[in-house]
């Protein structure tokens, strides 16, 4: 009997191929990716790249690439799932989903079994957030949805039973999204009526009003947590939140990109260049190590594009085509590639209306590194 010595870092590989692996195995599900993957290998990545493990040669984003696809899928939704959410609530690994079915599902994660259930009667449910306010203050596991009827619902998994609604859209509410500050106190609705709304979480109530769209708004998100800010300040203020330069980005179906000042309710950024309306959005983030960091938007458009903005110029700074249908949505991976470890993530994905997830090098716009049909 022999033994084989490998290097801390031959080693290293081996675990997370495994755990790739495995994972696949047991989670399932990557036609609606949507972060869903990406979380999971979160953690792998800022556990070696804090640590230094790595050196030069780090191939998390190839062994990902050539790890078996995934083979299981949650079934029950009637109609189109039109959005997901992923959250960890103890030793739970949750999936929420929302379907033109009017249904909202609960899944469990380990065994791909539905645990949950809640109806909407007769209205499409068009986004689903997990709450990590309530989580984290009133240590419950609670459902946000936004649905065809104007209305924003709050529903609470352990009582099976709706807990709270708000409303003040005159029109449906496409999109939702949890400040990353604050635990997650604030949520912002966009919404067809033009308008996006900012909500407390804590009391339910309506803080401010977003004005300026010729059409619909279709896709929301909030500026990641800024590093001069306390996430335990529990001050009540929200000039206090857009005093640390907090903004939101919207995409429309009026084809532009803008981007609006929490504290002065105004916008002071408009993007335009693609061709068709605006179907997903989402900012950088300086605690993924995103190249560019929070001064980066990621947009995904009806135009098959796929487009980087830098926030510094008020340009866009790459455009990535290859899809062959409507970009539905975008988000960014802290997956890196093999020999270029700089703490930096320069992978990107999309997925779109072509049935397939593309994987794009955020330095260049050339063809995308990897497919997933």
């Amino acid at each position: 009997m022999f033994k084989i010595y490998l290097s801390t870092e031959e080693e290293t590989k081996i675990i997370i191929k495994h755990w790739i692996r495995i994972s696949n195995i047991k989670l399932g599900w990557i036609q609606d990716f949507d972060r869903f993957i990406l979380k999971y290998v979160k953690f792998i990545y800022y556990y070696f790249i804090q640590r230094k493990i790595f050196s030069a040669n780090f191939f998390m984003f190839e062994i990902f690439c050539s790890s078996p696809k995934l083979p299981k899928t949650l079934t029950g939704h009637k109609s189109w799932v039109k959005s997901i959410d992923y959250s960890t609530f103890g030793d739970n690994q949750l999936i929420c989903s929302g379907s033109c079915d009017t249904t909202i599902r609960v899944w469990d994660a380990e065994t791909n079994e539905q645990i949950q259930l809640f109806n909407e009667r007769s209205h499409y449910v068009n986004c689903v957030k997990f709450s990590q306010y309530h989580h984290y203050n009133n240590h419950s596991n609670v459902i946000c949805s936004a649905s065809s009827n104007y209305i924003i619902r709050f529903w609470d998994l352990k009582d099976n039973q709706q807990l709270q609604i708000i409303s003040a859209h005159t029109n449906s509410v496409h999109c939702i999204e949890f400040s990353q500050f604050h635990c997650g106190r604030y949520l912002c609705s966009g919404s067809y009526d033009r308008t996006i709304r900012l909500w407390d979480v804590e009391t339910y109530k309506l803080l401010h009003v977003f004005n300026g769209y010729e059409n619909g708004v279709s896709c929301i998100d909030i500026s990641p947590l800024q590093s001069n800010n306390n996430n335990n300040d529990k001050s009540n203020s929200i000039g206090v939140i857009g005093g640390n330069g907090y903004t939101i980005c919207s995409g429309s179906d009026d084809k532009t990109i803008l981007v609006w000042d929490i504290e002065t309710l105004k916008k002071f950024i408009v993007f335009k260049g693609h061709k068709r309306r605006i179907t997903s959005v989402k900012y950088g983030s300086n605690e993924l190590g995103v190249n560019g960091g929070a001064n980066t938007i990621l947009s995904g458009s009806e135009d098959k594009s796929v487009r980087l903005w830098d926030l510094r110029s008020n340009q866009q700074s790459q455009v990535f085509k290859g899809h062959t249908n409507w970009v539905n949505t975008v988000e960014y991976s802290p997956l890196v590639l093999s020999n270029k470890v700089s703490g930096n993530s320069n992978v990107i994905c999309s997925g779109s209306g072509d049935n397939t997830i593309r994987f794009w090098d955020i330095r260049s716009n050339k063809e995308e590194l990897h497919m997933i049909k």
